[in-house]
């Protein structure tokens, strides 16, 4: 049975608020926002509820290898639709063991891997890698024509600076490949 870990809370009570109850995400803490004459009860009672929603929201939202797939097949029909029979990967999934790159690809079997360390990150970031990685079945190498097929990204130079600086602010040395 694999335990989650019990985010930290944090309470805003506000004279303002009347009735409603709203919480979000503040990186690895959960902020509620409740009307300041809750009770200590209401409020306990209003942090689970709220909890049990982000929740719910979050498991809806999950990440799987079948949607990264999907989004490959996607990428692949927009950005490299002239390299289409090419570009078949045979797996595309999110792995746990890459801890020097974003993702990989092996174009001999058409495997393609992407760390889990992305998983969080906006969607533009994910399709940058994705499509990086795609663009490796058609030029293994790091080559013009592979930067000319990754570059057709519209957002691509914007996803290398953010993951250059995702690297820089952790202190991990990830590459794209």
């Amino acid at each position: 049975m694999t335990r989650t870990r019990k985010p930290v809370v944090e309470v805003r009570r506000s004279q303002r608020r009347r009735r409603t109850v709203s919480a979000y995400r503040d990186g690895e803490r959960v902020v509620v926002l409740i009307p300041d004459r809750f009770s200590r009860a209401e409020e306990t009672e209003w942090v689970e509820r709220m909890l049990a929603r982000l929740a719910a929201r979050e498991e809806r939202i999950r990440r799987t290898d079948d949607e990264l797939l999907s989004r490959a097949r996607r990428l692949t029909h927009r950005y490299l639709a002239d390299h289409a029979r090419h570009v078949q990967p045979a797996s595309v999934r999110w792995v746990t063991n890459q801890n020097g790159r974003w993702g990989s690809c092996t174009p001999d079997d058409g495997t393609i891997r992407i760390s889990h360390r992305i998983q969080e990150m906006p969607d533009w970031v994910i399709d940058y890698v994705l499509l990086h990685e795609l663009s490796h079945l058609v030029v293994p190498s790091h080559n013009a024509h592979f930067w000319e097929l990754v570059n057709r990204y519209p957002k691509a130079e914007r996803a290398r600076g953010y993951l250059e600086g995702i690297s820089a602010a952790t202190g991990l040395v990830l590459a794209d490949d």
